[in-house]
């Protein structure tokens, strides 16, 4: 199975990348997408760092296939229960990684979708109080 893009393969979308993931992988992240899509219908579709991300002021999520998981970026912060509930993947610097062998939790996406919007929309109230 492959890894996430090397620096001589950037994706220009979400499509490309997805054609360079085997199969299985490609229903994973079609779906995941959905989720997002779901719970963000106005967010961006971008690559940024080699991989899909969604942007609705500012980053909503990172996600990346990976040889045996799906990453998730950036770390969940500002909420407890979403944070326990999320313990079970919690990776490196409060990553998220999601193994390709288990079920994929959409409604846990779902909901960090919802807390980053509003938290986005929160940094965006504060940046437009700050401006003379």
């Amino acid at each position: 199975m492959r890894s996430a893009p090397s620096a001589k393969t950037v994706p220009a979308n979400f499509d490309e990348y997805l054609a360079m993931q085997p199969r299985n992988v490609q229903a994973l992240l079609k779906r995941i997408r959905a989720a997002i899509r779901h719970i963000a219908p106005a967010a961006e579709e971008i690559i940024s760092y080699r991989m899909p991300a969604f942007r609705q002021d500012g980053v909503l999520v990172y996600f990346a296939a990976f040889q045996r998981h799906i990453g998730m970026y950036p770390p969940v912060r500002d909420d407890a229960r979403l944070q326990r509930a999320l313990a079970p993947y919690a990776g490196e610097k409060g990553n998220l990684t999601f193994p390709l062998d288990q079920p994929m939790p959409y409604a846990l996406i779902q909901r960090i979708v919802k807390l980053r919007l509003k938290q986005n929309a929160a940094k965006r109230g504060l940046r437009k109080r700050k401006l003379p």
